[in-house]
This record gives C-alpha cells, structure tokens and sequence, in this order.
C-alpha cells in the first residue's frame, strides 16, 4: 500500500468504525440502565468520564472562551442537548426508527446553513429537504390523530437530538477560527453541565448502581464515548464533507443488524419506507455538499 493508499485509507476506517459503534452503542447503555444507571446519570457518568479524560488536553483552551463566548455556550447548549436526547431515545425507543428520525439532521443543517452561515442552497440540497420530510412525514404518521405527530418521548428525544446535533455542527463551523481543544471542551463541558442542571431542576434521586455497574459506565465513556467521538472526528476531518456524510450512514446499518440480532423489537412497512425516504434525502444531501455544480 503506497503512502497516498494510506493517507486515504485510514480516515475512512476511522469513520467507518467510529459511526458503526455509534450504531450500537445502544446495547451496553441498558445493559447500565439495567443495572440500575440509567437516564441522565447514565448520560452524565459516560460524558463526564470523557470530560475528565480529556481536560488536561483542553484546558488550555479556556481563554478562547472570553473572544467567543456566546457562541461557544450556545455549542454547549446544542451538543449537551443532543447527547442527552440522544441517550435517552435509545434507552426508551425502538433502535432502528430513533436513528433514523436523528438522521433528519442533515435536513436541519441544511436550513441551518443557508440561515446561519448564508450558504447557497442548490437543486440537489432542495430536492433532498423534500424527500427527507416526505419520509419523516410518512414514519410520524399518527393514524389515530389523522396526521403526522411524534408517537411519544423517544420520538421527540430523537427528533430535538438530530435538530441540536445539526444546531452543533453549524455552530462549530461558524466557529472556524476556534481550536479544536476549546470546541471539544465545550462538548464534554455542555453535556455534563446540562445534566447536572437537569438533575437538580426535576430532582432526580441519585442511582445506587454497584461498583461494577459504576466501572462499567465509565469504562464505555472512556473507551466507547470518547474514542468513538475521536475515531470520527478524524475520518470527517481528512476527507471530504460529501464523503464522509455517506460514510457515516453505515451507523444506520449497525443499529438496524444490532437490532434484529439482539432485540425483539419491530419495524413497520411504513417505517421501513418513510426510513428509507430519510436515508435517501440524507445522501442526496451530502451529494449536495459536493464541489460537482448540480
């Protein structure tokens, strides 16, 4: 393998190992909550062990805070929300249509883009916002409302998880001129933040999980969270933004083999279909982010 092969080969394993372990991730996480961890100390215990690790490396950062700092909270807010919802869809909803209403973001970032950032808005980027929403339509439906409408909290968790996921990522290219180090402060930093305010506002009695359940999460905060996040900032950042956003669908692969192996949860005709509709809009939509004039 000549040194170009590698330089190119590596990003794409990266990602593609880093976007299947975000498809099942899903499956130690309730095992912990089966445990007795679960919800938002889940949440908190798996991103503050990734936040700990991570902050003799970013704490360096914490003077770019003062030259961007309603930007960079608002990165705190959006990512803290979309891994909090994001957590909490996959422990209480069916694994295949969670994902695939999260991958609605490429939808949100779309807009986003052309309301934030002012960016141009082509055929290719239009005709994948229809199909999108005609899928995302199709797998709300709500047969007893006679309209499309989110058939519970994990609906919704998913949904508000994909649209601050898509807020983020906007965020963080606004933020160019911003180091890496700060940015990923600001994620770990949001996410343990935001729980910690959510703990205290609702309440939430602290869990009693066993030494090994306690172990266990951090372990998967460490060696899941952490390294799954690294694995896919590096494929995303070596490689075009067209390619990588294909590459990444793979997560929608992992969850929907992991899902038939290891549950016995069901996905609809209808889901399937409206499923499919989203990940054809997302495609069509990393299409539309490449140099190609459509």
């Amino acid at each position: 393998m000549s040194s170009s092969d590698t330089r190119r080969f590596y990003p794409v394993a990266a990602l593609l190992t880093g976007a299947s372990m975000w498809g099942v991730i899903w499956y130690p996480m309730r095992l912990l909550e089966g445990g007795g961890l679960g919800g938002i100390w889940l949440t908190l215990t798996l991103y503050g062990a990734a936040f700990a690790v991570t902050l003799p490396f970013t704490l360096k950062s914490l003077p770019e805070f003062t030259r961007y700092p309603g930007w960079l909270a608002l990165l705190m807010v959006t990512a803290g929300w979309t891994n909090i919802a994001f957590v909490e869809a996959v422990l209480e909803g069916n694994i295949l249509r969670v994902l695939l209403l999260f991958y609605l973001s490429p939808l949100w970032a779309t807009l986003m883009a052309w309301a934030i950032l002012r960016e141009h808005i082509t055929r290719m980027g239009y005709a994948s916002l229809a199909i999108a929403m005609a899928g995302a339509l199709l797998m709300l439906w709500n047969p007893v409302l006679g309209a499309p409408w989110p058939q519970g909290k994990a609906d919704w968790m998913a949904l508000t998880a994909g649209f601050a996921f898509a807020l983020s990522n906007t965020v963080t290219r606004r933020l160019h001129d911003v180091s890496i180090e700060a940015k990923v402060l600001s994620v770990w930093a949001g996410v343990s933040i935001l729980a910690l305010v959510m703990i205290a506002l609702f309440s939430l009695p602290m869990p009693q999980p066993s030494l090994s359940i306690f172990t266990g999460a951090v372990a998967l905060g460490v060696f899941g969270i952490l390294l799954m996040t690294l694995l896919v900032q590096y494929g995303v950042t070596h490689m075009p933004v067209h390619r990588s956003a294909v590459l990444a669908l793979i997560e929608l692969v992992a969850g929907a083999i992991a899902q038939q192996l290891l549950t016995d949860e069901v996905v609809t005709v209808r889901e399937w279909i409206g499923g499919g509709l989203i990940v054809l809009g997302a495609y069509l939509s990393a299409r539309a982010s490449s140099p190609k004039d459509y």
